[in-house]
């Protein structure tokens, strides 16, 4: 039984605290590999929670796709994707920043001063 068939047939009502925070089913977290970041994703008229794998993302495909484009390889390859991967969660709660400013206000970053520029 594969972790998504089973997702599918299982179903468990948890509690919500005062502060809003849940506790994941151990199973649960044990069965989808949680670690200590998870996704939350607003759906219709739900929330889907799932957990956030380093290095499996899209986004890694899309660096490394990028750096082999360019030419890289080998060690050179390897510190070159490190080097993008950091930029990637000071990015992302940069542009949440971003979003709750432009919210309230209307200005917004380009994305070059967001990532920087490609040397």
């Amino acid at each position: 039984m594969t972790a998504s068939s089973s997702f599918l047939a299982e179903r468990k009502i948890i509690s919500v605290s005062t502060k809003r925070q849940v506790t994941i089913p151990q199973k649960f977290f044990d069965l989808l590999g949680f670690q200590n970041e998870a996704e939350c994703i607003l759906k219709d008229d739900g929330i889907f929670i799932r957990p956030v794998h380093m290095g499996g993302s899209e986004f890694a495909e899309n660096i490394l796709e990028d750096l082999i484009a360019q030419g890289y390889s080998g060690k050179e390859l390897l510190e070159k994707f490190k080097e993008k991967s950091r930029k990637i969660r000071p990015a992302v709660v940069q542009l949440i920043a971003e979003a709750d400013e432009i919210a309230k206000h209307g200005k917004a970053t380009s994305l070059d001063e967001l990532f920087g520029t490609e040397a």
